[in-house]
């Protein structure tokens, strides 16, 4: 079905069936999905913004302001805003990305008023006083030094951060300590004012709703909004920004920590969300390390019982995309894992997968589709992460559709192109330099 694009105020299905979407005044989308026989609604206030989109002197800006927005606006103070959740029964959150941020709800169907005036409340009108600012710096410092304990957490940080290099994708969300510590006020609120604009929002909800009702509510509370002009595009360009840099020749990054394990990311580039091997992908990474049947978790975990944890991963961002392998061991088998692991890489970059574990992974990515669809905080993610990532809703069938389509050609013709580019490495763990890591890492450069 071809998406209808309605004049402002006016409902259209979009392409998927039982979603709606209304264009209001002012670029801001509003989509819906009824889901039947629940008496939740789960709601969310998308924008195109992520840690990409920051200067070097807002590093980390999206991310704080994530917590600072809860903080009070003139109508509410952070404990009020706290406490008419708590009255229902409902939860209240966030998550920054790379390339957007999400202020999200979930209360019954009756307290879907609520929800829509305390969320736009907090996201357009927050007061952002300076007590809060250093309020929320000492909660986000914490936050970083958190990630910083968590080596798995920190290892792919360095991932990107070598994967991208030279390219905003390799900043992190979170912003470092020093640009923290050294974030403005004013720096916060020119952010928010010029990202934060209804051409890069988007308000998705999904659960026990009527899409007209919903309009409704959400035209009347950011009426205010709409139209609203900052003095910077709200979603730049993704593609025409700062190229992504090839990677030309192995890379290797190493954080030395006091840490029990050795903590590894192992990678090469892959294609970006929009490239029509993108389901290819899904089904390679599926078969590669997405669950216990697959070649990394058999070869690493069940055969030689080196590591406990194993998986690969595929990232996909607007103009670019990876495929990495993690996996944790003790530092004393960190060789022979890691020279595991790159065999594998190697085997299948020169004789593909076989058509039995190509079903296998399509059985699993159409089960674990439809499976992770159950509740309404699923429902409106998809929404939201649909129409950010591609201004369009898919179906489930037609997602369904596109993973039986892919054949084992398809998949290894990927796969040979992929895995024969120049591997990137970063590692955490018990190591004062690179020339304490195992042969099988070293010899990578």
């Amino acid at each position: 079905m071809t998406e209808l694009i309605q004049a402002p105020g006016a409902e259209a299905a979009a392409s998927a069936p039982g979603v709606f979407r209304t264009d209001l005044p002012g670029g801001l989308r509003v989509l819906t999905e009824a889901v039947p026989g629940v008496r939740s609604v789960a709601m969310g206030i998308w924008l195109g913004v992520g840690a990409r989109d920051e200067s070097p002197d807002q590093a980390g800006a999206a991310h704080y302001l994530e917590h600072l927005l809860f903080k009070g606006t003139a109508r509410r103070t952070a404990a009020g805003i706290a406490e008419e959740f708590d009255a229902v029964g409902g939860d209240l959150n966030a998550f920054t990305a790379k390339e957007h941020t999400c202020y999200y709800a979930q209360v019954l169907d009756t307290d879907l008023p609520l929800a829509v005036d305390v969320l736009t409340d907090v996201v357009t009108e927050a007061t952002m006083n300076p007590a809060d600012v250093e309020v929320e710096r000492g909660v986000v410092l914490e936050e970083i030094a958190m990630r910083d304990d968590d080596p798995e957490d920190l290892v792919g940080e360095l991932f990107d951060e070598v994967m991208f290099a030279g390219h905003p994708l390799a900043l992190p969300v979170l912003g470092t300590e020093e640009s923290i510590r050294g974030m403005r006020r004013d720096t916060l609120q020119t952010f928010w004012r010029d990202r934060y604009t209804t051409p890069a929002m988007v308000v998705a909800v999904a659960g026990n709703v009527r899409h007209e009702h919903v309009v409704d509510l959400v035209g009347a509370a950011l009426a205010g909004a709409m139209g609203r002009a900052g003095s910077a595009d709200p979603v730049p360009p993704r593609t025409a920004g700062v190229a992504v840099p090839v990677v030309a020749e192995p890379r290797l990054v190493l954080s030395g920590e006091d840490s029990e394990q050795a903590h590894l990311l192992l990678g090469v580039p892959a294609p970006d969300r929009h490239d029509p091997r993108r389901t290819a992908l899904t089904v390679l990474n599926t078969a590669l390390g997405g669950g216990p049947s697959s070649r990394l978790f058999q070869q690493v975990r069940e055969q030689r019982g080196l590591a406990y944890s194993v998986y690969s991963a595929v990232a996909g961002y607007s103009d670019a995309g990876a495929l990495s392998v993690y996996t944790g061991c003790a530092p004393e088998r960190l060789d022979e894992t890691v020279a595991v692991v790159r065999a594998v890489l190697a085997d299948v970059a020169a004789h593909g997968i076989t058509e039995a574990e190509v079903v296998r992974a399509q059985g699993n990515l159409r089960g674990g589709l439809v499976l992770g669809l159950e509740d309404t905080p699923s429902r409106m993610n998809r929404l939201g992460r649909s129409e950010i990532d591609h201004g369009r809703q898919r179906s489930i069938a037609e997602s369904l559709d596109r993973i039986a389509a892919v054949t084992v050609d398809e998949v290894n013709e990927l796969a040979r192109e992929l895995l024969a580019q120049p591997l990137t490495a970063a590692v955490v763990g018990p190591y004062d330099d690179e020339a304490e890591l195992p042969g099988s890492l070293r010899d990578l450069t």
